[in-house]
């Protein structure tokens, strides 16, 4: 059942959220981690001993040399896949082990199907309004087979820092023919979606794949318009 805190107005078109939102992403990602461990302890032994704590730092330290690299999952992974395999391989032996690596990673990570109920939640509402996703995450939307839902497509990176920043929201805006307050932004984040949605001028509501919605077990700054209790609702709220 829906639950609104803020007036909502009329929506001419929907921006998505990913991972966590169309389906539970932490079971994919470790399944491509354990994807990728398997294959360096077969292929580069000395690398996958190192620790969780060892590729944390890794990451921690690229980050500080480079904070821009906190946005882009893509090339923070390619950059410590370079920095951990530096110990035993140089040149071009460096480079091609660490896209192999990249890729089997992934090429997992991509790997898996959508609930049907979401298929055709996506696909009725791609009928009445625009759909765009932007996503502080790196999955191929085609791998997964949403891509035909959509009209547009904003991975966080470089040049588009992740949510709550600005970026993504306007990028989405600017692809749109509506203004931000005609858009609704759905994502599983209060700070990340709903608050940088609203922070953007856009109207939010909050749902979650990956979990129960409890309000009070969140952190919040920043109420959302409405509540979902399934996106199936969200049909609903377009004409």
């Amino acid at each position: 059942m829906m639950k609104f805190y803020r007036p909502l107005y009329s929506v001419k078109a929907i921006t998505f959220d990913l991972d966590d939102t169309l389906y539970d992403n932490g079971p994919i990602i470790h399944a491509a981690e354990q994807t990728l461990q398997l294959y360096l302890k077969e292929h580069h032994p000395q690398t996958a001993k190192l620790a969780p704590h060892d590729w944390n730092k890794i990451k921690e330290d690229l980050i500080q040399a480079n904070p821009a690299l906190a946005s882009d999952m893509g090339k923070l992974r390619m950059q410590s896949l370079l920095t951990a395999l530096s110990s035993e391989l140089s040149g071009e032996e460096l480079k091609e082990a660490a896209k192999v690596c990249f890729d089997r990673f992934y090429n997992k990570r991509s790997d898996f199907e959508i609930e049907e109920n979401i298929h055709s939640c996506l696909k009725k509402l791609s009928r009445k309004v625009p759909l765009v996703a932007i996503t502080n995450g790196n999955v191929n939307p085609k791998n997964i087979g949403i891509s035909e839902y959509f009209t547009h497509f904003f991975h966080a990176s470089i040049d588009l820092p992740m949510k709550p920043e600005s970026p993504l929201f306007k990028a989405a805006v600017e692809a749109l023919d509506c203004q931000p307050q005609e858009i609704l932004h759905v994502g599983d984040n209060l700070i990340k979606d709903v608050q940088g949605a609203v922070n953007s001028g856009m109207q939010a509501a909050w749902y979650a794949h990956n979990r129960g919605m409890i309000m009070r077990y969140e952190k919040v700054s920043v109420l959302p318009h409405v509540e979902l209790g399934s996106l199936d609702e969200l049909l609903l709220l377009v004409d």
